[in-house]
C-alpha cells in the first residue's frame, strides 16, 4: 500500500487503518486468530493500527500487545482515552488526574513504552480543554506520547483546542477521528475543511456505514442482523430512509461492477482532507475481502453519480453512536425556565 501524510505531523500512514473494535469478547473472543488478523493486515501493508481503552473492556489493547511482539516499530500505534472504564466517574474522562493514570494502563496493555497517537475519545464538556492538553503535553515532553488527536469532536471544540494550545503554549492535536461513510457525509461541511486549515490528519471511522455498506444486511432482512449490533446501533440499522439509500447505493456499485463495500471504502480515501480510513474486520474473512478492494479507484462520473444520491455534506439517516453536544442531549440546556419564556 502507499502511504500518505498524516496532516503535518511528519508521519505517514497507510490510506487504510486496522480498527481493533471487533477483537475481544465483544467480536471475536479468539485472541490467536485476532492476533493472525493483526499479523494479516500488516503483511498486506497496513502501517497504522487503532484501538482504545474501552474496547472489549479493555481486553483489545492486550490482544494489539500480543500481536506487536516484535513487530512494535513498524506500526503507527494509535489509542484512545476518555471512555468510562468503570462505574467510578474519575475512571473516565479527560482530565488530568485520568489521563496520566489510564495513560500508563494502556501502555501495559499494549507492551510498549510509547504511543504514536493518543486520542481524545470524545469530547469532556465537564473539564477545560486547557487541563487536557496540559497533561497530553507533558505526556509527550515525557516520551510516553509522540502525537495527540481527538475523536468525535465538533468544529468548534477542534477550533477551540487549537486557539488554547496556542495562547497557553501546549501542544496541539494533531489529527481528529470522525465518523464518515457514503450514508454520513456531514463532516465534510466543517470538520474536515477544519482539519484541513489546520494541518491535522483525519482518521475516519464507519466506512461501511456500521454494516449496512458491507453487502450482507439490506432492505426487508431485518432478521439476519445481529442482535448485538442491532442494540449497539438500532435507529442506524432500521432507518427507512438509510436503508433505502443503500438499496440505491448498492444498485450504483452494481452497474459500475464494483462490490459495495469496495465502492465504500473507496469512497472515504478519495476525499483530500482523509489521512486514513478506519476498517474494522471481525474474521480473516472479512479482513480479506476488504484488502482485495484496496486498489479500488472511484472515477469523477461515479462520484458525480455518489452526489446525486447522498448530497456533498449530508447525513441521510441516525448515527446513534455519534457524539451529540450536551445541549442536544439535554433538554433543560435548550429551554428557559417556564416563568421566564414569555416574551412579554
Amino acid at each position: 500500500m502507499r502511504t500518505r501524510p498524516l496532516g503535518r505531523t511528519g508521519i505517514h500512514v497507510s490510506p487504510y487503518c486496522l480498527g481493533t473494535m471487533m477483537f475481544g469478547r465483544a467480536g471475536n473472543p479468539d485472541h490467536d486468530e485476532c492476533v493472525r488478523i493483526i499479523h494479516r493486515a500488516l503483511d498486506a501493508g497496513i502501517n497504522v493500527i487503532d484501538t482504545a481503552d474501552v474496547y472489549s473492556y479493555s481486553e483489545t489493547e492486550e490482544i494489539v500487545g500480543k500481536a506487536l511482539k516484535g513487530r512494535r516499530d513498524d506500526v503507527v500505534l494509535a489509542t484512545k482515552v476518555n471512555g468510562p472504564t468503570g462505574d467510578d466517574p474519575n475512571r473516565a474522562g479527560s482530565s488530568r488526574r485520568w489521563i496520566v493514570t489510564e495513560v500508563e494502563h494502556s501502555l501495559r496493555r499494549l507492551r510498549t513504552d510509547h504511543i504514536d497517537l493518543y486520542q481524545i475519545h470524545h469530547p469532556d464538556p465537564l473539564t477545560d480543554i486547557e487541563e487536557t492538553l496540559a497533561a497530553l503535553t507533558d505526556l509527550m515532553a515525557a516520551g510516553k506520547v509522540r502525537a495527540i488527536g481527538t475523536s468525535n469532536f465538533p468544529a468548534s471544540d477542534i477550533v477551540e483546542a487549537q486557539w488554547v494550545a496556542e495562547r497557553r503554549g501546549l501542544a496541539r492535536f494533531r489529527t481528529e477521528q470522525p465518523p464518515y461513510s457514503l450514508l454520513n457525509r456531514g463532516i465534510e461541511r466543517e470538520v474536515l475543511p477544519v482539519c484541513e486549515r489546520y494541518g491535522m490528519g483525519a482518521l475516519v471511522w464507519g466506512p461501511l456505514g456500521m454494516g449496512l455498506l458491507g453487502g450482507r444486511y439490506r432492505k426487508g432482512r431485518a432478521a439476519e442482523v445481529p442482535e448485538r449490533r442491532m442494540a449497539w446501533v438500532p435507529r442506524h440499522m432500521t432507518d427507512e430512509r438509510t436503508l433505502d439509500t443503500v438499496e440505491r447505493l448498492a444498485l450504483l456499485a452494481e452497474e459500475a461492477g464494483i462490490p459495495l463495500a469496495h465502492m465504500a471504502t473507496a469512497f472515504t480515501v478519495a476525499h483530500p482532507g482523509v489521512s486514513s480510513a478506519i476498517i474494522g474486520p471481525r474474521t480473516m474473512e472479512h479482513l480479506d475481502d476488504l484488502l482485495a478492494g484496496a486498489g479500488t479507484v472511484l472515477g469523477d462520473d461515479l462520484l458525480d453519480r455518489i452526489d446525486e444520491i447522498v448530497p456533498p455534506g449530508a447525513d441521510i439517516g441516525p448515527l446513534d453512536v455519534s457524539y451529540d453536544p450536551p445541549p442536544v442531549t439535554r433538554s433543560s440546556l435548550r429551554r428557559r425556565p417556564a416563568g421566564e419564556r414569555a416574551a412579554a
